[in-house]
């Protein structure tokens, strides 16, 4: 069965058509590939996306009291932008949240609240979630149960509305594919899953491409491509083995670059390591 446009952006979670701005450039579309390639590197400049053959960015969504991602007006530019570059926003980055842990925040899950609606709004299928440093999760080889409790009893109470959106909450942290399996299973809900990131857990010392065959069906329809300060393919996480994963699991949704910039030009090292990711996936350019 081919995969087409629509159901490339909602096939990992369904509920985006209420957006009349994705309906709009839905309209007509033909068949689309299983994997598009996002990037960081660019905001809300779609322009500049486009210019290094992105097919979506990733946006961050500022920090409180008032996230800016939550304004209407701020996202009505952003519709404005992919309306005019055909650029689509893959997800929404909730950067703050490593120094403002969802677990110990009070406001937490307003904050999570505002950004489900405005993932919504864009047509963007997944939002980052991330624990490190202050926020991280990770205590000697098993996580910190009462920062983990209280994650999750928040979780709870925004992942219906996370799914019903369309949405998925995907956890980023430093975690192996088995503590945040268990995570998941407290959450028990589809609209929360793992954001991968195959930089980190290299880092990490975890086996890439078993851990994401173990998350095969839970994992954030976003998963970060990275590797140090080098180009993909020239540094020490081993691509060819990720790729097969990926394939084997039959993985439906964006690769987003959070790759560095060795030669100081985001747009040429974005165009660099997206066409990398192309050949290495089998997508046509």
């Amino acid at each position: 069965m081919s995969v087409t446009r629509r159901k490339f952006i909602g096939g990992s979670a369904v509920g985006l058509a209420g957006a009349a701005l994705l309906r709009e450039l839905l309209a007509g579309e033909g068949p689309a590939p299983r994997i598009r390639i996002s990037a960081r590197h660019f905001g809300s400049n779609l322009e500049n996306a486009k210019k290094a053959g992105m097919d979506g960015v990733e946006v961050g969504v500022g920090g409180p009291p008032n996230l800016a991602i939550a304004d209407p007006k701020h996202r009505a530019k952003i519709k404005e932008q992919v309306k005019a570059t055909g650029i689509l926003v893959s997800s929404l980055s909730m950067d703050f949240l490593n120094g403002r842990p969802v677990q110990t925040e009070p406001d937490a899950v307003a904050w999570l609240v505002a950004c489900i609606g405005a993932a919504k709004d864009l047509g963007a299928p997944g939002i980052l979630v991330p624990f490190f440093g202050k926020a991280g999760l990770k205590e000697g080889d098993g996580f910190k149960k009462d920062a983990v409790d209280a994650l999750v009893a928040k979780l709870k109470e925004v992942a219906p509305q996370a799914k019903k959106a369309g949405v998925c909450l995907g956890l980023e942290n430093t975690l192996s594919a088995k503590l945040n399996l268990q995570i998941l299973d407290m959450v028990g809900s589809e609209g929360v899953a793992v954001y991968y990131d195959i930089g980190n857990s290299t880092g990490g010392g975890y086996d890439v491409p078993a851990e994401l065959r173990a998350l095969k069906g839970r994992l954030c329809p976003c998963i970060h491509f990275k590797d140090g300060g080098s180009y993909l393919g020239e540094g020490r996480v081993k691509m060819e083995p990720v790729a097969e994963a990926l394939k084997a699991i039959e993985f439906t949704g964006w690769i987003v670059l959070e790759t560095a910039c060795p030669s100081k030009d985001a747009v040429a090292d974005c165009k660099r390591n997206g066409d990398y990711i192309r050949k290495l996936m089998g997508i046509a350019g």
